[in-house]
This record gives structure tokens, C-alpha cells and sequence, in this order.
């Protein structure tokens, strides 16, 4: 039955996760403390994930000999030991051996598919990035303007940055135009907070997981809220730039809000960045407290906590 009882925590810490996630949804502190936030994100989504694969691999091996050596350590053998295969059968009725065998597909399928969409997604990154660097090296070049920044002649306003290791900032020559030297500074101090802390490594899981489940609206949201969140962290660090200061960096997000957009953006695209846009700013002009190091510190051990108990469920023997 220690099987069983695996499988059944396991269950309820998947199932606790997803709740979790939506808690955190409903939860105003977040904005507070974007990177903490974010680490909770995390970690929910990375025990979700190990506690929804180790439940069906506990149906599968837990309640026979092979489970002595806990989840992982099962499975070891079976793959070690062929006739310890027959260990899971042996005396027990048809339906079970067949949802043992589900169980087990299962497990190794959904494990199999959640990396290969992480996978994914870092390869059509890596490939997106090669061919804009590849148009970069064309149309970009350098402007005194916008220093240690590309620029591209085109009249709207953009700029975003490549992460890698040739990290490059770009930006338009809209953006030279529509911007005050003090504004653009800001806007350049943002993106290479982006490219310091790496963000685009931050998103890769929730990107994957949006495009594998692009309607479950959970999953939808926490890509939105994460992406968000990053914004803000990418502010709090531009902040910290001598000399640069929260009204200049929020008139520049204003007066990208306002500029006219390619005809060719995706349909829902401008609701959602208004949206974002309007609780960026309004966080600049009248910042909320951070959390306490209390507060932080507790977020941090829960984050970790969320990680380990699935862990150990698969790792330590019973």
C-alpha cells in the first residue's frame, strides 16, 4: 500500500500546486516583490510538474518488491533487471497488471512531453534570435544617440533586446524621434537589466507551457502574470541606475503606449499590453513597499519546500 499512499500525496501535491498557482494569481504581494514572486512561480510549476509524473510512476511500480528502492530507484531496476518486471504482475489480476502498464506509460509519456515542449521552445528561441541577428548585421547600426545599442531605421517606436552571448539592445529610429535623452536612457538601462539577469531563461518554462496548453486559462495566465512580473524586476533594477529616475522611465512607457502600432499585431495584443502598461507605470509613480526579508525569507523556504517533498516522495526509499 506504500505505493498507493506515494501516489496519493503525490496526487495532492499536483493538485495543491495548481491551487497554489491560482492563489498566487488572486495575490496582490507579488508586485511588491517581483524576483521572490517569480521564485514561487517557479516552484510551483516545477513541482506540479514532478508530482503529476512521480504519482502515475508510484501507481506504476509502488506495492511491489521493486519499490523497496523507492519510485526512481524501481524503476532503475526494471530497467536494470527485465525479470524484476515480473514482479509487478505476479498474482495479481489482469485489470491490475494493465493499469500498472498504463500507469507507466503514462508517467514516462507526460514526462517525455513536458521536456520536449521545454526543449522546444529554447530551440525556436535560439533560432529566432540567429535570424535577427542575422537581419541585425544588415540594417542595424550604431547611432550616438543610443549608445552601446543597434539601431534600425523604421518610424515605430521598439526597442527590445537579444539575450545570448553577443547580448545586443535595439532600438528604432522611432524611438530616437519620440523619446528625450533622459527618457531613452531609461528605456536602455531596462533592457539591459533584461539581458544582466537573463530573463528570457526565466520565461522559457512558462512559454513552453503556454504553447503545449494554450487553453488551459491557468497556465494562460501565469505566462501573462510572469511576464509581467519580469517588466517590473527588469524596472526595479533600472531604478538602481545613478541619476535615473522612476518619472523618466514611466513617461517613456507612456509615450510607447501612445504610439501609433504596426497593423500587423496579433489580435488582443494592444488590450493586454495597455493593461500591463497602465500597472507598470502606475507602480513607478507611487511604488508599493517591498516585503519584509521576513516575509521573503518565508516565500523562499516555502518555494523550496514545494520542490522538495515531491523529490523526496520519488528519491528516498521507503
Amino acid at each position: 500500500m506504500g505505493g498507493l499512499a506515494d501516489a496519493t500525496l503525490l496526487a495532492v501535491v499536483a493538485v495543491g500546486s495548481l491551487r497554489g498557482a491560482g492563489a498566487l494569481l488572486r495575490a496582490r504581494w507579488p508586485r511588491r516583490s517581483p524576483a521572490t514572486a517569480i521564485l514561487l512561480w517557479q516552484a510551483l510549476g516545477l513541482s506540479g510538474g514532478l508530482a503529476a509524473v512521480g504519482a502515475l510512476l508510484a501507481l506504476a511500480v509502488g506495492g511491489t518488491g521493486v519499490a523497496r528502492s523507492g519510485i526512481v530507484g524501481g524503476l532503475g531496476s526494471l530497467i536494470r533487471q527485465p525479470e524484476a518486471g515480473r514482479m509487478l504482475i505476479h498474482g495479481e489480476p489482469l485489470a491490475i497488471t494493465l493499469l500498472r502498464v498504463g500507469c507507466l506509460v503514462a508517467g514516462f509519456s507526460l514526462f517525455a512531453g513536458l521536456a520536449w515542449v521545454l526543449i522546444m521552445a529554447f530551440v525556436a528561441a535560439v533560432h529566432a534570435r540567429r535570424r535577427q541577428r542575422e537581419l541585425l548585421a544588415l540594417l542595424g547600426h550604431g547611432d550616438p544617440k543610443a549608445p552601446g545599442a543597434l539601431v534600425v531605421d523604421h518610424p515605430a517606436a521598439a526597442a527590445y533586446c537579444l539575450p545570448g552571448i553577443k547580448s545586443q539592445i535595439v532600438v528604432s529610429a522611432g524611438t530616437l524621434d519620440l523619446l528625450a535623452p533622459a527618457e531613452l536612457a531609461a528605456v536602455l538601462a531596462h533592457e539591459r537589466a533584461h539581458l544582466r539577469a537573463r530573463h528570457d531563461l526565466v520565461l522559457i518554462p512558462f512559454t513552453s507551457l503556454n504553447r503545449a496548453f494554450p487553453r488551459f486559462g491557468v497556465i494562460r495566465q501565469a505566462y501573462r502574470t510572469v511576464a509581467l512580473l519580469v517588466e517590473m524586476m527588469a524596472d526595479d533594477r533600472a531604478l538602481r541606475v545613478r541619476g535615473l529616475l522612476a518619472r523618466e522611465l514611466a513617461t517613456a512607457l507612456l509615450r510607447f503606449g501612445t504610439a501609433p502600432v504596426s497593423a500587423d499585431a496579433p489580435a488582443g495584443a494592444m488590450a493586454a499590453a495597455e493593461g500591463d502598461l497602465t500597472a507598470r507605470v502606475n507602480r513607478l509613480l507611487a511604488p508599493p513597499r517591498p516585503l519584509s526579508r521576513t516575509a521573503q525569507a518565508s516565500v523562499v523556504l516555502g518555494a523550496a519546500a514545494t520542490v522538495a517533498l515531491p523529490l523526496a516522495l520519488l528519491i528516498i526509499t521507503p
